[in-house]
C-alpha cells in the first residue's frame, strides 16, 4: 500500500527530507513509525508523537487506506 508521510521538526532533519510517499506492508501509523525510524534513526519513541491522518488526529493503531497522508507531530517548544 502507498502512504504520504510528511516529516516536521526534528523528523525533518533526521530523515533529510519533508515528505515522501512510501510503500509498504504495515496498515497502521504506529507499525509505519517503527519501520521508518529503523530507516532514519529516528531519536524519537512513538510515545513521544501525535499522529494526524488526512488532517485529523488518530490513535496509532488507526486502520490505513491506500494513499493516505500521515503527519508524526513531534513535541513542540516555544514561548
Amino acid at each position: 500500500m502507498k502512504i504520504n508521510i510528511k516529516y516536521f521538526a526534528a523528523l525533518r532533519e533526521q530523515a533529510n527530507k519533508s515528505e515522501e510517499i512510501i510503500d509498504t506492508t504495515y496498515s497502521t501509523p504506529g507499525d509505519i513509525y517503527t519501520e521508518l525510524k529503523s530507516k532514519y534513526n529516528f531519536s524519537l519513541n512513538v510515545d513521544e508523537l501525535k499522529v494526524a491522518v488526512n488532517d485529523c488526529y488518530e490513535d496509532f493503531d488507526y486502520e490505513l487506506k491506500e494513499m493516505d497522508t500521515i503527519v508524526f507531530i513531534p513535541p513542540v517548544a516555544g514561548g
